[in-house]
């Protein structure tokens, strides 16, 4: 089963992450200590079909950020490890999600070659407990660490927590088709390695 778990700790956060990507229990266990960011996370396992174990003690004192971001590397850290070489994948995914008036779009290459685009506005500085700034810093984060494109695009919509999930939830589709197995267990790169 292609699984990890990676702790971290700095003086602004103590995180342990676990994922299965094979597993789609849909308990997973997520605790960041916000809300809104739990529910995107828990939307992001369940429509990755990725069993998600997460716990991150954050300096919520200060304000959301460490916490976002921090969880953000952590977690794609696992991606990278539980993927290990990558061989063997679709490699490649993309997804159209509405939600009510939203739309989102993300697509994503396990390239080894981190970059984020981010095109996407909120009207809100707050989804709940979560600045929404943090949405694009979660992304980054995530990709940078996991070596992955990532490009994410909310179209429209107009309410923030339907954007904001979209594009969540465009992501674990994304996602579930690029970490398929190949039949044929193929390499998708013409230099050998990705």
């Amino acid at each position: 089963m292609r699984e990890a778990i990676i702790e971290r700790k700095t003086n602004e956060t103590d995180i342990k992450i676990g994922i299965h990507l094979d597993d789609n229990r849909s308990n997973c266990r997520i605790d960041t200590g916000i809300g809104f960011f739990d529910h995107m996370l828990t939307t992001l396992s369940v429509h990755s079909g990725i069993y998600f174990d997460v716990d991150c003690s954050g300096d919520l004192c200060v304000d959301c950020h460490h916490t976002i971001e921090d969880v953000g590397i952590v977690l794609g850290q696992v991606f990278a490890n539980a993927l290990d070489d990558k061989m063997g994948i679709a490699r490649y995914g993309s997804a159209y999600i509405p939600m009510d008036e939203a739309l989102a779009f993300a697509a994503i290459d396990f390239s080894g070659r981190p970059y984020l685009v981010f095109e996407g506005e909120f009207t809100a500085d707050k989804i709940g407990d979560m600045d929404t700034q943090m949405v694009e810093e979660f992304f980054r984060a995530f990709s940078v660490w996991a070596g992955v494109t990532l490009h994410v695009r909310i179209l429209y919509g107009k309410n923030d927590h339907h954007k904001a999930e979209a594009a969540f939830k465009a992501l674990a589709h994304a996602i579930k088709i690029a970490i398929k197995p190949l039949e044929d267990q193929s390499s998708l790169t013409t230099k050998g390695v990705i």
